[in-house]
């Protein structure tokens, strides 16, 4: 199998976007991962596009997003791994490079949510959960799976709703700095704490909003990336796996096994240790989510992920730096998208593009965690400079 890079990224504004169809949505960012790769669009062979779908107006969005886009005749097709489609297309399009099938792909996620209300949104995504054990009986949706969590979280380590807030100031505060972020606000403590009860011990600041938006990366052979540029970010190891869609099925609710399984495979992959990470995007869909996540990943020891967050260590200056673009909380969350955006920020932040949000770029190793689902699906992704 060969290696394979990332030669150019591109991003749309995240957020209610009823100024664009998909098509135009996909488009924008597109536009800007072509132009960044400094390529024909010609020359792209491969196009995958991570849609979750069933909130827009496409049902069969690839070849909508493709036509639209200019790329005739492609090869192509739409994945699916619930708010891991855009890892799962990114894996899909790395795939097609490294199996020698062609020299350049390009992995778009896209998703425009809000075409719908919101309790219909809210709806489809809790029937992402287990919808005949757990939503038609129970009416489970994600705010109450992440509430349980969050509840065994606290009972068991000691995490408070302080802790929770504190991610979401982290994120808010990013996200201030990020032009194509949907919330562009910092908060504080007391009013995250303040906020609105969703499902105890859950508020309004500590969930991810809903969102549209795209992202794309073109990828490219080893050969074909030293051509195009003097920065590939290369795509060390992917490693993915997943769980029981049933809850009552998992032995607990302090983490997500898929993404301790993706995590293990991804760092064997890649030969690296959580300690060489420089830079990390993780799936804060909730603020508990990314305190689990620290753990997860092996950023630190089960149950030591709010201790992380209260002495700042997964700031800029901190010992790994996470979300630096404001995360699902603050940048947001087009289901779609979100795992492409994730591997777009940390290829910036190792080229060192990353403007007032860069990070300390010590080992050149960066990591993307893209979870689908309530840990349906997980997917790891490390980066590199070398």
């Amino acid at each position: 199998m060969g290696r394979v890079a990332i030669v150019g990224v591109g991003h749309s504004k995240f957020g209610r976007r009823t100024d664009v169809n998909v098509a135009e949505l996909a488009f924008e960012s597109i536009k800007g991962a072509v132009e960044d790769a400094g390529i024909d669009k010609k020359e792209i062979k491969n196009v995958v596009v991570g849609s979750a779908g069933g909130w827009y107006e496409e049902s069969l969005p690839a070849v909508i997003v493709n036509e639209y886009a200019g790329l005739d005749s492609v090869g192509t097709m739409r994945v699916e791994a619930a708010c891991a489609s855009g890892s799962a297309a990114l894996k899909a399009a790395c795939n097609s490079i490294a199996s020698g099938e062609g020299d350049i792909a390009m992995a778009v996620g896209v998703e425009k949510m809000t075409e719908v209300d919101t309790m219909t949104s809210v709806e489809l995504i809790g029937r992402a959960g287990s919808y005949t054990w757990e939503f038609e009986n129970y009416g489970m949706t994600f705010p109450a799976y992440y509430a349980l969590y969050a509840v065994a979280h606290m009972n068991r380590f000691g995490t408070t709703e302080e802790d929770m807030a504190r991610v979401a100031v982290k994120a808010h505060h990013y996200g201030s700095m990020n032009p194509n972020a949907q919330f562009q606000k910092e908060i504080t403590i007391e009013k995250a704490l303040g906020s609105q009860v969703v499902s105890w011990p859950l508020k309004l600041y500590d969930a991810c909003p809903l969102s549209d938006g795209s992202a794309a990366v073109i990828l490219a052979s080893e050969d074909v990336a030293r051509k195009l540029t003097d920065t590939p970010v290369w795509v060390r190891g992917i490693g993915y796996s997943s769980d029981s869609a049933n809850l009552s099925r998992r032995p607990d609710y302090v983490g997500l096994g898929a993404s301790v399984e993706a995590a293990r495979r991804a760092y064997s992959i890649a030969k690296v240790e959580p300690s060489s990470v420089d830079v990390a995007t993780c799936h804060d869909c909730f603020t508990i989510a990314e305190l689990m996540a620290y753990e997860d990943l092996g950023f630190c020891k089960k149950g030591e992920g709010a201790k992380m967050i209260r002495e700042g260590e997964t700031e800029i200056g901190g010992r790994i730096p996470v979300n630096l673009d404001g995360g699902l909380k603050a940048k947001g969350h087009p289901i779609g998208a979100t795992g492409v955006s994730m591997a777009v920020e940390v290829t910036k932040q190792l080229r060192n593009e990353a403007g007032s949000r860069q990070a300390p770029i010590k080992n050149g190793i960066g990591l993307v965690h893209n979870v689908g689902g309530t840990g349906h699906y997980a997917y790891v992704t490390i980066l590199s400079r070398d």
